[in-house]
């Protein structure tokens, strides 16, 4: 793990720093990025992690002079403050109690269609990514991305672009040109990839449940469909399947 004090140091470690002197957005010519960075936006944090939140403002308050914030952390919160005024960034968890992360992207999208989300997680670009933009994401972020990543992204998105790493673009590449070529759990739901990703790490029907507040025959309903999905016959058996496709993380 990298050090906090490392010029690389993960959103996680933040607590402060100086404005990012390698970040090629700011070292080039006048362009769309730069001028993001100078005119007032407003950034809505959406994560259940009071410090995620706050270093994600340090960050973000170095490289945007005239930027302001607003934060929840839930789904419910989140609504709230879309419904207060319009926003030109969200960062969102993709993980957090209540609905899953893409059934949030796709409330807030609804309520603010010109409003780009960069969705943030802890988990790899390759597991989740592909299926985060085709939901309308502007970008997927890994938590672990050093700050000035995370800077990077937040200009590429005002200025109308996506953020898309070298990563992930390799992954949809290969998502879209490869007709029929799908590995079965890319055929779940939105709602069965979730499940099957947290029984995938070891989390009982009831525990699943409690943290996405649904009942426990809704999410046990879950499961017996992304089994039939994926043939497979038990518990034992999907969770097999998650650590062999590597989402068990």
């Amino acid at each position: 793990m990298k050090s906090p004090n490392s010029s690389t140091a993960s959103i996680e470690s933040r607590t402060s720093r100086t404005p990012a002197e390698n970040d090629p957005a700011q070292t080039v010519g006048p362009n769309a990025a730069e001028r993001a960075a100078v005119r007032p936006i407003r950034i809505l944090i959406v994560d259940d992690d009071g410090i995620i939140r706050q270093g994600l403002k340090q960050i973000l308050a170095d490289a945007f002079p005239a930027v302001s914030f607003g934060e929840a952390n839930n789904g419910a919160e989140a609504m709230e403050r879309i419904s207060e005024r319009p926003w030109d960034v969200a960062l969102l968890d993709i993980i957090m109690p209540g609905n899953s992360g893409l059934d949030m992207l796709k409330q807030m999208l609804d309520a603010q269609p010109n409003m780009a989300v960069l969705v943030l997680s802890m988990h790899p670009e390759d597991q989740n990514g592909v299926r985060v933009l085709k939901t309308g994401a502007a970008g997927y972020l890994s938590k672990n991305n050093p700050p000035e990543e995370v800077v990077s992204a937040v200009k590429k998105v005002v200025a109308g672009g996506k953020y898309i790493s070298p990563a992930l673009a390799e992954k949809l590449a290969a998502s879209l040109s490869v007709p029929g070529a799908k590995s079965p759990h890319e055929l779940l739901s939105d709602r069965e990839y979730q499940v099957m990703r947290l029984i995938g790490v070891g989390r009982s029907v009831k525990e699943i449940a409690f943290d996405l507040s649904l009942s426990v025959k809704t999410i046990s309903t879950y499961r017996t469909r992304t089994m039939q999905k994926l043939k497979l016959k038990t518990n034992a058996d999907l969770i097999r399947y998650a650590i062999h496709c590597e989402l068990d993380s």
